[in-house]
């Protein structure tokens, strides 16, 4: 926000303390913004590519050193004359975020610094579809207790946890934290933060989210050119879809949107968690791959992603009943996918879990279907691609809506001597 805008803000608000918080909180947010997309800057090129003024950068600039987001960096002449300035640079080594993923076979957490240096990263198997949520959440705290204990532990003396965001396969009312209903673990009107925060103690913000939602952020952030609208489709036992659309989360009125894994498909088809027959999940989640393409892998308790590693080999080994059965989930992948295509006209679809990892035995297959069915034609053809992240997708999604929280809110992170662990 410029001085301009700080100046419309108090002619139409009044000169209350919100008021002034606000704009303050607006122009520290733009001067973070502006190092962390510069990567090393100095206030007098933060003052001309933002409007404010060279006094006004060098608080706010001030203020974010303070708040350990910023550190100056070595002398930096400006111009041929006057004595050098020094240069700003992104700090935020002692300011962490933990992201967890609770999965109906396995639990994850990731720790990050601001700047995107992984501190803690874990997964472990675990078999929530077949335990009770407080089970899970007792052990998700653990995991997540035994993360918070180590980002403490790097030696910072100004250590902080920002936050941390849980993803879960499922509907969640991300307002509240609680959710509504997640088919495979058979989980309803289930209060996760509530239940994280009453075990983990403290007063650390906690904010749980859709595995698909925090999928999608992942990828879009990771772009070196991030696509203003494109679909991120899950691939585990469930089947979900995070969808970006004009570069932003569309999440719907209730915040339910992107549940493709539960359109009917086949009517006559199989039985789905949600309790109805023949939607798309049942034919390209995980467990179908599996029976179409290796049923001698299916086995209770095994880990998704050595399962998806599995029927990788074995399609690269050339085996028949593989490729078959990679040719007929292709298929079923691209009637899926030319739904979103025709509902959202995105520029890309993006293949995560095990469909990522085996996505050149899907995409060829899923691409006729995609121009067969596809309303408008060439035209709104997109490209299919599998995710950078594999199964990492929806954790490192999670910590990283703790760290863009912290640049939009830097208010957020505490100053100098009130800063304590999290």
């Amino acid at each position: 926000m410029s001085d301009r805008s700080s100046g419309e803000a108090g002619r139409l608000g009044g000169a209350s303390g919100v008021d002034q918080t606000a704009v303050r909180r607006a122009n520290l947010a733009r001067v973070l913004d502006e190092v962390r997309r510069g990567e090393v800057v100095s206030r007098a090129e933060i003052a001309a590519r933002s409007k404010l003024t060279k006094a006004t950068v060098s608080s706010l600039a001030g203020e974010l050193i303070e708040r350990g987001l910023l550190r100056e960096t070595g002398l930096r002449r400006e111009g041929a004359v006057g004595r050098p300035g020094r240069s700003l640079e992104l700090d935020g080594g002692g300011i962490s975020a933990l992201g967890l993923e609770i999965n109906s076979k396995y639990l994850a957490a990731r720790g990050t610094d601001l700047a995107g240096r992984v501190i803690v990263e874990r997964r472990l198997g675990f078999d929530a579809m077949n335990l009770p949520p407080e089970a899970t959440l007792d052990r998700l705290a653990e995991l997540a207790s035994e993360a918070i204990a180590e980002l403490a532990d790097q030696g910072s003396p100004r250590a902080f946890l920002a936050g941390v965001a849980v993803a879960v396969p499922g509907l969640v009312d991300a307002g509240t934290g609680r959710v509504r209903y997640a088919p495979n673990l058979e989980w309803r009107g289930v209060a996760v933060a509530d239940a994280l925060r009453e075990r983990l103690g403290g007063e650390v913000p906690i904010v749980v989210d859709n595995e698909a939602n925090l999928s999608a952020l992942a990828e879009l952030h990771a772009m070196p050119e991030p696509a203003d609208d494109l679909v991120y489709l899950t691939g585990e036992v469930g089947v979900g879809a995070g969808l970006i659309t004009g570069g932003r989360l569309l999440r719907g009125a209730g915040g339910f949107s992107g549940e493709i894994g539960h359109i009917p498909v086949d009517l006559d088809g199989q039985p789905c968690g949600c309790g109805r027959r023949g939607c798309l999940e049942t034919k390209i989640g995980l467990p179908a791959v599996l029976d179409a393409a290796a049923p001698d892998l299916v086995a209770a308790g095994a880990d998704p992603q050595d399962q998806a590693h599995a029927l990788r080999a074995r399609a690269e080994a050339g085996g028949p009943e593989a490729l078959a059965g990679f040719d007929e989930i292709g298929r079923w992948l691209g009637i899926g996918v030319s739904m979103l295509v025709n509902l959202l006209n995105p520029e890309a679809v993006v293949l995560g879990g095990y469909l990522g990892t085996v996505a050149p035995y899907l995409v060829p297959s899923a691409m006729r279907q995609l121009r067969e069915r596809a309303v408008a034609g060439e035209a709104a053809t997109c490209r299919i691609t599998a995710s950078s992240f594999g199964f990492s997708a929806a954790v490192r999604g999670a910590a990283s809506i703790v760290v863009e929280e912290v640049f939009t809110d830097p208010l957020r992170i505490p100053s100098g001597g009130d800063t304590a662990a999290g």
